[in-house]
């Protein structure tokens, strides 16, 4: 015997606020921040950080653009097959990670 329960909920059209719902809110909206008791939430230390992962459900936007590339460099990436528009993505992407982790005066240089 399961004792699970579920409910269900339309988040595009939630249920009414109660009157004592709509009295907490309005409560903790006047409350001064320096009068919030955060002592149930753990400080983000870099211990925190530490195992912290990118969003693994993060697929950035496609957006179509014109480029001029060198012939060569097109006959190269479509040379190893099949995909040579990922692959000029994911060398672009790789070359804008490193240039955000450099060195400002590495950055610098690079103008």
């Amino acid at each position: 015997m399961s004792k699970i329960i579920r409910y269900e909920m339309d988040l595009n059209n939630p249920p009414p606020l109660t009157d004592k719902q709509k009295a907490e809110i309005k409560a903790l909206a006047a409350m001064p921040d320096d009068q919030i008791d955060y002592s149930d939430i753990p400080p983000l230390d870099d211990a925190f950080w530490k195992n912290a992962v990118r969003n693994p459900f993060y697929k950035p936007t496609k957006t179509s653009t014109t480029v001029r590339v060198d012939s060569d460099v097109l006959v190269w990436l479509k040379r190893q097959g099949g995909g040579y528009q990922t692959r000029l993505n994911a060398i672009l992407r790789d070359a804008m990670l490193r240039s955000q982790k450099a060195p400002k005066t590495q950055q610098a240089r690079a103008k």
